[in-house]
Formats: C-alpha cells, sequence, structure tokens
C-alpha cells in the first residue's frame, strides 16, 4: 500500500526565559550561529535572518572537521512577533513553529515536514537536539541577565 507523503512531525521544549527573550534568541544572528546545529561535531558559521512575512532566512550547517556542510534557508510565510513563525523551505516543505508565553517560561512547538531522504525518527532526533540546544542556549543566556 502507497503511503504517500510522510505525516508532520511535531518536536517541542519548555524554555525557562520569557517569551520576548526567547523570540530575541530565536531571530538574532549572532544567537542562531550558538545553537543551530544538531551535534557537537556540528557548527552553524553563517546566518542571516529577516524575520518578517515575506523575509527570508539561510544558516549554514557544518561539519566542524569541514568534510560536509549546507544551508538551511527559506522565506518567511507567515510571522506574529512572539507567538508564530511559519516559513517553506526551497523544496516546498513547511514549517510551523509556535511560542506560548508561559508566565516566565516560554513553550516552543515545532511542526515540519519531513523529507523523504532520511528515516523519519532520525530527522525527529535531529530537529529535537537542535531545540534542546537553543533551550540550553536561551536558558544560560537567561541566567546571565
Amino acid at each position: 500500500m502507497e503511503t504517500g507523503k510522510p505525516l508532520p512531525i511535531t518536536v517541542m521544549a519548555l524554555v525557562n526565559a520569557p517569551v520576548e527573550k526567547v523570540w530575541s534568541d530565536w531571530n538574532n544572528p549572532a544567537d542562531i550561529m550558538q545553537w543551530a546545529h544538531a551535534g557537537d561535531d556540528w557548527h552553524a558559521p553563517y546566518a542571516d535572518n529577516d524575520a518578517r512575512t515575506g523575509g527570508s532566512f539561510k544558516t549554514t550547517m557544518a561539519a566542524k572537521d569541514g568534510s560536509f556542510s549546507f544551508d538551511f534557508a527559506g522565506v518567511y510565510d507567515k510571522v506574529v512577533e512572539h507567538e508564530l513563525i511559519e516559513y517553506s523551505l526551497a523544496d516546498g516543505r513547511k514549517v510551523s513553529i509556535t511560542f506560548t508565553a508561559k508566565g516566565d517560561q516560554t513553550e516552543i512547538a515545532e511542526t515540519f515536514d519531513p523529507e523523504t531522504e532520511n528515516p523519519v525518527d532520525m530527522q525527529r532526533d535531529g530537529w529535537q537536539m537542535i531545540l534542546n540546544n537553543f533551550k540550553q542556549h536561551a536558558e544560560a543566556k537567561a541566567a546571565d541577565k
């Protein structure tokens, strides 16, 4: 039986920082370069972000040993400050990220269309690792203030 397009995947995190701070850390290119990687052997040497409806973004994700890199890029379909980011990737896949204020915490739910090259579990784990890196980065910055 043909299964067709894979179902969207959702990853979540509860960040111990207020939504205004989380939003800033999520969208600031200098911050993106600190958290946008799935493992310690990867990094993000470049990030550009115009977080507005119709704006675009590009983050270069690269192996630290220089063996591989790729650009994660897309166009924002809808941006509602402190609440919602929706974007389309170059291959047509869609991503939706909600930011829900919960007092001094922020719940982030990121739903994405998986690609067809890699197993769904691997994609879910990779996106969750990046989201966990963001949580760690944002909480460390919030603690410093």
